[in-house]
């Protein structure tokens, strides 16, 4: 299994399983982690549309 060089990808990776996982084991969300989230989607999309 290789990881990705692209940091945009492994950063929406990084998002997608931390979503999925705070959904589905309720006791992992804290206050700040919406926060949190939304700015780890903001660098990931905007690294992903500088292809980096």
């Amino acid at each position: 299994m290789e990881i990705t060089k692209n940091t945009g990808m492994l950063l929406l990776g990084i998002w997608l399983i931390v979503s999925g996982v705070v959904v589905l084991v309720p006791a992992l969300y804290f206050n700040g982690l919406g926060t949190i989230m939304a700015i780890l989607a903001v660098i990931a999309g905007v690294l992903i549309l500088m292809r980096k």
